[in-house]
């Protein structure tokens, strides 16, 4: 009943949030009499503040229209190459000279673990210079309907496969944070029973290979509950006024509760220097804050049955790193990939996986040449640092093309 409560809240709030985005308008706009009365500034600011913390917020769109190749504008169309029920495949096709070498195709694996895949804008918008970028974009499984069926994290690591499969043997693979499970899986996987279909490398940043080295606050939460914790508390059933209704969900509100109580002290201040700013005419922090907080604040439900065999296998059983996950019948078996090249990047500051969880893979696959493996640390990094901001455009990015070009030719 929480998810229907809450929904109804929503809709109670709606007419107030809209009041609210009006007055802020009256007070603010040029072409508003009211706009020049003395206390202007404060009371539209005031009427924002509450329209922000109101408003309901939809996924943001990528806005990546151009890039620059070589110098040379090219424009960027997206194209959805597959369309699964729970994730479309979108290429960022650029418009190039014909004559131009094709560059490297790389696929990014975004998470599935609360926002949307255009928290990965930064990563892309640097990476489409130099390479053929797609991206998985995951569905908001409030959308997916019933008739859809489950979506376990088995599935997901068929999801990836059936990516790669599509893209061909000359595909490179980046996965950031949660993905970097299933993407080793998946591979795995492939490695036995698909082996012409493997990717030339894997580019793994931030993610929980291992949970057991270094352990966070957010591993510490997923082993101290227990799995009934879970199953009880988080997971609900989507209101009937979604395509979705019926389907249990970890609800992306209570996703967002959760990421705001990490850092509470942080968010109350950028919600005051947000109002000083409007109140003072700094337009420019003003918009720099509405546009983390349109990405922050637009989260998604993730399906049940994938969070909690997330929590199970990942986080409290670690059947990865143990060499008991078994999909399908087959042992994920990172030992048997012998040819694609290990690319592991990790922040030092990372405070969501820890130091030495994504290098954990460089251990599992004991069959890769240490010719063909590499491991990164970022300097003075938090775990969005890895792909996001002026550390991933300036240093990380330029590592992964290295990487890439160095590795975009068959394994002997």
């Amino acid at each position: 009943m929480l998810y229907q409560i809450h929904d109804m809240q929503r809709t109670w709030l709606t007419p107030y949030v809209a009041l609210a985005e009006a007055g802020a308008q009256l007070f603010s706009n040029p072409f508003s009499p009211f706009a020049y009365t003395p206390l202007s500034r404060r009371i539209a600011a005031n009427y924002e503040l509450l329209y922000r913390l109101g408003k309901d917020y939809e996924k943001p769109a990528w806005g990546l229209n151009t890039t620059d190749v070589d110098g040379v504008p090219a424009a960027i169309t997206e194209h959805v190459v597959l369309d699964k029920p729970f994730c479309k495949l979108i290429h960022f096709k650029r418009t190039l000279s014909p004559s131009r070498a094709a560059d490297p195709r790389i696929l990014v694996v975004a998470p599935l673990s609360g926002h949307h895949a255009t928290l990965l804008r930064d990563t892309v918008r640097a990476l489409l210079p130099n390479h053929e970028v797609y991206v998985t974009d995951w569905v908001d499984a409030r959308m997916v309907p019933m008739s859809a069926g489950p979506f376990h994290l088995a599935d997901y690591v068929r999801y990836v496969q059936d990516f790669i499969r599509h893209l061909g043997p000359d595909t490179h693979v980046m996965s950031v944070c949660q993905p970097t499970v299933p993407v080793l899986a998946a591979v795995s996987l492939m490695a036995e029973t698909d082996p012409a279909a493997l990717p030339r490398s894997m580019i793994m940043m931030g993610g929980p290979i291992d949970p057991r080295c270094s352990p966070t606050e957010v591993n510490n939460l997923a082993s101290t509950k227990s799995y009934a914790w879970f199953e009880n508390n988080l997971i609900h059933r989507v209101p009937p006024r979604f395509p979705g209704a019926g389907r249990k969900v970890y609800p992306g509100f209570l996703q967002h509760t959760g990421f705001v109580a990490m850092n509470p002290d942080r968010h109350l201040q950028s919600h005051y220097d947000f109002y000083q700013h409007l109140v003072q005419g700094d337009d420019e922090d003003a918009e720099s804050h509405r546009r983390f907080y349109d990405e922050y604040n637009a989260v998604l439900d993730m399906p049940a049955e994938y969070y909690l065999d997330t929590i199970k296998e990942v986080f409290q059983e670690y059947r990865l790193a143990k060499g008991t996950w078994d999909i399908d019948g087959h042992r994920v078996n990172p030992g048997a990939i012998t040819s694609v090249a290990l690319f592991t990047i990790e922040g030092e500051l990372d405070d969501i996986s820890g130091l030495g969880q994504t290098e954990a893979a460089q251990r599992l696959c004991s069959g890769i040449p240490k010719s063909r493996k590499q491991h990164y640390i970022a300097p003075k990094c938090g775990h969005y640092g890895i792909f996001s901001g002026r550390r991933w455009r300036e240093t990380i990015c330029p590592k992964v093309g290295e990487f890439v070009r160095k590795f975009d030719a068959p394994a002997a």
